[in-house]
């Protein structure tokens, strides 16, 4: 099992507290989230760790994982990010944002699952945002009959399925590898203009990809995740991540 985790992103919206750091390297008490990260991943067997990263690049030191620079993260958004670190994309593959703080809980059912795409969702997504006055920029996920039927950070989903979020955490097989790998190349190849949510597909987030391996008929699956989890994107937030993770 390989995991690839995307780190390039500036961090923007936690102000002055990523101005000298990548957001990555962000503390919750006493360890950073990409630390976390590791740790877990590690103690559960899994040491083969790629780090994508952007702004800072300096900054990362993290011993016993390999690092591939993303030297164009200012011009293009998560999808490209990660179609740097592509040749690495073979065999099974967890894919996941380094801004994530999840338990072990949850890692055990992301493992757990045996389809080619899989992808962790919450259905209780709406308690969170609670907290929150971000629930706009959720990523809903729409379930149809057990299966993935479309994803969507801006446009509404169709009411009558089940809507959940998603983690921004992916688990592939070597099928799903070279699923995702060669619909990317071919959407290279063919695609102009937007590109679902995204204004081109330079600028397409994962759930834009994913939306589109829907599109061209493959199953994905979710998996219903259960434990403690939260993103870090705002002040607020890391203040959630601080008193959820001693």
């Amino acid at each position: 099992m390989r995991v690839i985790i995307l780190a390039a992103g500036v961090g923007s919206r936690l102000g002055a507290i990523t101005k000298n750091i990548p957001k990555p390297l962000v503390d919750i008490n006493g360890k950073s989230l990409i630390e976390r990260q590791i740790e877990l991943f590690q103690n559960n067997d899994i040491s083969d760790i790629i780090i994508t990263t952007g702004a800072k690049k300096e900054k990362f030191d993290i011993k016993n994982v390999s690092y591939i620079h993303d030297s164009e993260y200012n011009s293009h958004d998560q999808l490209g990010s990660l179609m740097v670190a592509k040749q690495k994309i073979s065999g099974d593959v967890i894919i996941l944002f380094a801004d994530l703080l999840f338990d072990e809980n949850i890692l055990k059912q992301v493992l757990q699952s045996k389809a080619d795409i899989g992808i962790a969702v919450e259905e209780n997504w709406e308690k969170s945002y609670l907290e929150r006055p971000d629930r706009d920029q959720a990523a809903k996920v729409s379930i149809k009959q057990g299966k993935i039927a479309s994803l969507s950070e801006k446009n509404a989903l169709e009411d009558s399925n089940k809507i959940v979020e998603f983690l921004g955490i992916i688990k592939l097989s070597a099928k799903g590898s070279e699923i995702l790998k060669e619909k990317y190349q071919e959407l290279e190849r063919t695609h102009e203009g937007r590109f679902n949510d995204a204004e081109s597909l330079n600028m397409g987030k994962l759930t834009d990809l994913l939306h589109e391996v829907v599109k061209s008929g493959f199953e994905i699956n979710p998996i219903l995740i259960k434990g403690k989890w939260c993103e870090v994107d705002t002040p607020n937030d890391l203040e959630i991540a601080k008193t959820l993770f001693r």
